[in-house]
């Protein structure tokens, strides 16, 4: 309870900006700070005016790099267009070289036919009558797959030509988006120079009343700076005292956690006390313990034959503490499915429970239970 409470109070004192006050304000810190901070505003006064002048400059070095990125790309499309040329011929020349082994192929095919059927009508004189019907077939089949065979090749041929002149189209597009990108650059580099001449001259105005704010801004700061020395010293010396306020601070609190890790290690015991009872009850002998794992340890864990209980001890269960325990028991499933078995008891075993962390663990079937009966009821979960 004194472990959240000292959590609530330091979350209060990072985020709540009235209650840092009404805590400066109680040591006497308060009228300081306040002063501080009004020298503050004007110091990041004069800040914001330079970051200003200095976000005029910045723009001007941006859009330069613009245009010097946009002929940069031009320069590496002319690259990959010249690189496309290059690649495109050498594809041209392998196609060709293809078409040229392939009629070598079939020459060397139809010269090797021509071999073979030599040799079998050398073989088979006596039977000519009866192969001429096959031999007259087979010319029929070689005719059309020679047929066939041209037919390819014209188509070929013709596909090479499409490509040819789709390539040639494409070069004279790139050609005349260089030569526009050209003139629009050209156009561009007009306007810029007109822009950074105004600019030059609006800059060298603007300095000059930097200038003049900014001496009269080092007066005002070195008068600040005078009172903030001063000032300073004062806040060293209550400083001092105040850090004596809190190493007393830090010695009650190192007292209170001990006695904190001391109750949470009686309710751990406790709760697995009243469980094995509940449990027996219920008919199920099941023995609990802690299960301390790489990444995992869970308060609460015992198995028994198909059965597998899975729970937290805590004083307080808030929705923070239960989601804390609902991503531990993802965790365990994640990275230790042995561990579970069919059928699972999630349990949270507290004294005492928000309304939001009971509504929360009837919705994902958790039960949720103290010495003296049930909050939420037993229920059994199956894969």
């Amino acid at each position: 309870m004194l472990s959240e409470l000292k959590r609530e109070f330091l979350k209060l004192l990072g985020e709540d900006l009235e209650f840092r006050y009404a805590v400066i304000g109680f040591i006497g810190l308060d009228e300081i700070l306040k002063r501080l901070e009004k020298h503050d505003e004007k110091f990041n006064e004069l800040l914001g005016r330079l970051d200003r002048h200095e976000q005029l400059f910045i723009e001007i070095f941006k859009r330069l790099d613009r245009h010097e990125e946009i002929f940069t790309d031009i320069l590496r499309r002319l690259d990959r267009n010249e690189a496309e040329l290059v690649k495109l011929r050498e594809d041209m020349i392998e196609g060709f070289r293809r078409h040229e082994e392939i009629l070598a192929m079939h020459t060397q095919e139809i010269t090797k036919l021509r071999e073979d059927m030599t040799a079998g009508f050398r073989r088979h004189d006596e039977e000519i009558v009866k192969l001429r019907e096959d031999m007259v077939e087979g010319f029929k089949r070689h005719d059309e797959e020679l047929t066939k065979l041209r037919q390819d090749m014209v188509e070929g041929f013709k596909r090479h030509d499409e490509i040819l002149m789709m390539h040639a189209q494409e070069i004279a597009r790139l050609r005349e988006d260089m030569m526009e990108g050209f003139r629009r650059y050209d156009e561009e580099l007009a306007r810029i120079r007109s822009d950074m001449l105004e600019g030059f001259k609006r800059h060298d105005e603007e300095i000059a009343k930097l200038r003049q704010d900014m001496i009269e801004g080092f007066k005002r700061h070195d008068e600040i700076l005078a009172m903030h020395a001063r000032e300073i010293a004062e806040l060293r010396h209550d400083f001092r005292d105040m850090l004596s306020v809190v190493k007393r601070m830090e010695v009650r609190l190192s007292r209170v956690e001990r006695t904190l890790k001391k109750v949470t290690l009686d309710i751990e015991e406790e709760a697995r006390e009243v469980l094995r009872s509940r449990l027996k009850e219920m008919g199920y002998e099941v023995d609990l313990d802690l299960l301390r794992l790489p990444m995992v340890e869970i308060d609460i864990y015992g198995v028994s034959r198909d059965l597998c209980v899975i729970g937290e001890a805590t004083i307080r269960l808030g929705v923070r503490s239960l989601d804390r325990f609902i991503g531990k028991v993802e965790m365990l499933e994640k990275l230790y499915p042995d561990k579970l078995k069919p059928k699972k008891v999630i349990l949270v075993y507290t004294c005492l429970a928000t309304d939001e962390a009971v509504r929360k663990a009837r919705e994902k079937g958790i039960w949720i239970l103290k010495a003296l009966g049930d909050i939420t009821p037993f229920t059994i979960l199956e894969s």
